[in-house]
């Protein structure tokens, strides 16, 4: 079953989806849209995550599990690959996946990456050095990519 947790953020509300055992979303939410049931989990996902945002973290390690296609798990597994402060084009991701020509496959991969922030879609920009698309929207992925070239985001944590 799964059980969800909203905690307010710079961006927005962060929305982290969980089983018993493993984180399985996170996601920002323009609203609390299901029950609020928070647990140690999601608490140790989100304290890792405002870590993360203020410079102090570059991985994490909570529990999570990525549930997908094949292909975007290759993808994923590929992000979880990039080196924290880098970042890679869509072919590039698509050359590491296994498939050159796949690169729009890769970036629809990249768009449907459950888990933001912690498997790092942010660090994937478009071949021509553009920042494209993003779940949590361009602001947020250009903070998180000046995040990770020395900057800092100031989290917060509203009840």
């Amino acid at each position: 079953m799964i059980k969800y947790a909203f905690y307010n953020f710079e961006f927005g509300i962060l929305k982290i989806g969980y089983t018993e055992t493993a984180v399985i979303s996170i996601r920002t939410s323009g609203e609390i849209d299901a029950e609020n049931e928070r647990s140690p989990l999601s608490d140790t996902a989100y304290e890792q995550i405002c870590e993360y945002m203020k410079g102090e973290r570059k991985s994490f390690d909570f529990a999570y599990e990525l549930h997908g296609t094949e292909f975007q798990k290759r993808v994923w597994n590929e992000l979880c690959r990039i080196p924290y402060g880098e970042i890679r084009t869509y072919r590039q991701m698509a050359e590491a996946a296994g498939n050159l020509k796949a690169s729009r496959a890769a970036g629809a991969a990249n768009g449907k990456n459950p888990i933001m922030i912690v498997v790092p879609c942010h660090r994937v920009i478009g071949t021509d050095g553009k920042l494209t698309g993003y779940a949590g929207g361009l602001e947020l992925k250009k903070a998180l990519l000046d995040l990770e070239q020395g900057g800092m985001i100031n989290a917060r944590s509203v009840e």
